[in-house]
């Protein structure tokens, strides 16, 4: 496969997924990013504004496996990765795999599960794998998690905390659709659930395949310069109390490598890095505590920092040969 084909590929993927979702290209294009970049991603919005509906959309599209967990306060970590069960007539202990032994698993409501629970998570998407009983077994591949979680309810919840979060590549907020979208979604809807009647249109080893050749998208020097001032800023700013780690650097790297692909191109552009800042960096910052700072202010200063961080001029040669 070469890298050109992958923006024909992911547009199939995009074109059967809003056979079901009405809009929300940008949301589907980070779906798109996360899953060529082997990330995982974290879905923030109000009920009911489609987010399992885009889940199921997209693993649907694929010709893998797709679990659904329904997170709850009395959910443990045995129910996410399997248990080793004793069988009476045999005398010894069989491994019943859990939902995570699948390509592309939703976490749905992440926050209502115990901190116990969630790090169940960690070992899995970070490498993955799972240690059960000191046995390690191995995940399938490609495997992408895509949790949700609602924003404006907390009785009964468990915030992430920053290191868990800092697993997810990207974190999404989805929004309203407009008047005309919303009219759409009632016709649509209006008959029969769509999500029934969609078939795959991508194989598992095409995206096995893009996730191993999506590294070879060129970054200049100079590009890859601008991309740490950026992190560096987030590092230095005086309303920031926690910039973001090495570990956000690179995942801003390898997002701006696959976003590149999806417009069509095979080098990265500084405008890359400005768009996807927002999703990969904005929920990896620690704001500080000072008056009339919010955590929910953090959008507001990553656009702060991308305006203030002078952008490389004159590349465009150079990075066309690169």
């Amino acid at each position: 496969m070469e890298l050109t084909e992958i923006q024909s590929i992911t547009a199939k993927v995009r074109d059967n997924v809003q056979k079901v979702v009405v809009g929300q290209r940008e949301t589907i294009d980070l779906l798109l990013v996360a899953m060529i970049s082997s990330g995982h991603v974290l879905l923030e919005d109000v009920p009911g504004t489609g987010k399992t509906m885009i889940a199921k959309s997209l693993a649907k599209s694929l010709q893998g496996k797709f679990k659904r967990i329904q997170f709850t306060p009395d959910l443990l970590p045995s129910d996410i990765t399997g248990t080793h069960f004793y069988r009476q007539h045999e005398g010894e202990f069989e491994f019943r795999p859990g939902p995570i032994f699948t390509n592309i698993l939703l976490a749905d409501e992440i926050n209502r599960a115990t901190p116990r629970t969630q790090s169940s998570l960690l070992e899995s998407m970070e490498e993955r794998q799972v240690t059960i009983d000191g046995e390690t077994h191995k995940l399938a591949q490609p495997f992408l998690v895509i949790a949700t979680q609602n924003p404006i309810e907390s009785q009964g919840t468990f915030p992430l905390p920053e290191a868990q979060l800092d697993r997810f590549l990207l974190k999404i907020h989805m929004g309203y659709p407009s008047k005309e979208e919303g009219l759409d979604i009632l016709t649509r809807f209006k008959q029969a659930n769509p999500l029934d009647q969609l078939e795959s249109v991508v194989s598992t080893e095409d995206i096995t395949t893009m996730q191993n050749i999506y590294s070879q998208v060129s970054v200049h020097e100079d590009v890859l310069s601008y991309l740490m001032d950026v992190i560096e800023k987030t590092r230095n700013h005086t309303n920031i109390a926690l910039g973001v780690s090495p570990r956000g650097s690179q995942a801003l790297l390898k997002a701006v490598q696959v976003f590149a692909l999806l417009q069509g191109r095979t080098y990265v552009i500084p405008d890359d890095i400005k768009q996807m800042a927002l999703p990969v960096l904005g929920h990896r910052i620690v704001l500080a505590q000072k008056i009339g700072v919010k955590q929910g202010d953090a959008e507001a200063v990553i656009e702060e920092i991308l305006a203030d961080v002078p952008v490389p001029t004159e590349l465009e040669k150079d990075l066309v040969k690169g």
